[in-house]
């Protein structure tokens, strides 16, 4: 018996969209210059400053083997989702893209949650125009509004599911028990949190969801800081296995657990080849092990 572990290369979203397990965040597409260092504070309010490299790294990234495109109506004030069906318009088969909708943008520096089932519809609608498609493939409710009731916010995504316009329903970042509210709804396909080897706040999310068939799409998935220094755990690992320790934080989600699929965001097709390498990295389990005593 070997004691080493290669990834599953696919999982199935929502039980009949097959994916490869490592798909493209793209907020880093919809931004222009004097976007901060810190990618968790970017603006993300106007559109990329060399729109025709923002196009070009989708369509190569497809052509990499990503399928599954991850953005959001609040990405640019829409101009995310328009570079993605710009760039991917019409869409192959085997390509899934996801966005999101409830956060409303007046000003750079605002993200207002709104979970009013009359916007949340309208700006399915023009998701729909903007990403050029009769159906989004998977719409997230971007965050839990507060001030409405969670069945409210969901029942408008299950509505436009039970016109044809939704194919799954996701949630973006949620706890258990917001989980199972909304899984009193509607089906829940997928949920997206804050989630790599330094932010593990959602490991039962994470377990909920692989026991409930629900697929988790970790973004940020390596953000690491300090863990990815020199001589650290990660490093070690990644020099092992004769890895980037992007790859090997990649590698470590997709063992840590099957309904994982990390969307790391980049604007370079070369880094879209790095991620997809992960898929192909075997962890051993004192590797594993070495990782998983990381401090959060």
């Amino acid at each position: 018996m070997t004691n080493t572990m290669v990834n599953a290369k696919t999982l199935n979203l929502g039980g009949d969209l097959s994916v490869r397990r490592i798909g493209l965040g793209t907020m880093r597409l919809a931004d222009g210059p004097g976007r901060p260092a810190d990618p968790t504070a970017a603006p993300v309010w106007t559109p990329p400053a060399d729109r025709d490299a923002a196009l070009a790294l989708l369509r190569e990234a497809v052509e990499l083997g990503v399928q599954l495109i991850d953005t959001a109506d609040a990405y640019a004030l829409g101009g995310g989702e328009e570079l993605v069906g710009e760039a991917l318009h019409p869409y192959r088969e085997d390509v899934v893209v996801a966005t999101k909708v409830r956060v409303a943008r007046p000003s750079a520096g605002e993200w207002v949650p709104l979970g009013h089932p009359a916007y949340l519809r309208q700006q399915a609608e023009l998701s729909l125009r903007r990403l050029r498609t009769d159906r989004i493939d998977l719409l997230q409710l971007h965050r839990v509004d507060p001030t409405v009731p969670l069945e409210d916010q969901i029942g408008a995504l299950k509505q436009l599911q039970d016109e044809g316009k939704v194919r799954h329903i996701g949630l973006s970042e949620v706890t258990v028990e917001q989980l199972e509210a909304a899984r009193a709804v509607a089906p829940i396909a997928a949920v997206q949190n804050l989630y790599n080897l330094a932010a593990r706040d959602h490991d039962l999310v994470v377990d909920y969801a692989e026991r409930h068939g629900i697929t988790f799409l970790p973004f940020f998935p390596v953000a690491m800081g300090a863990h990815a220094a020199p001589g650290g755990a990660v490093a070690e690992v990644a020099a092992e296995l004769g890895a980037t320790p992007a790859q090997t934080a990649l590698a470590w989600l997709l063992r840590r657990s099957p309904a994982l699929l990390p969307i790391p965001g980049t604007t370079s097709a070369a880094h879209v080849a790095e991620n997809l390498a992960a898929l192909d990295l075997a962890l051993t389990a004192d590797q594993t092990t070495r990782l998983n005593t990381l401090a959060a």
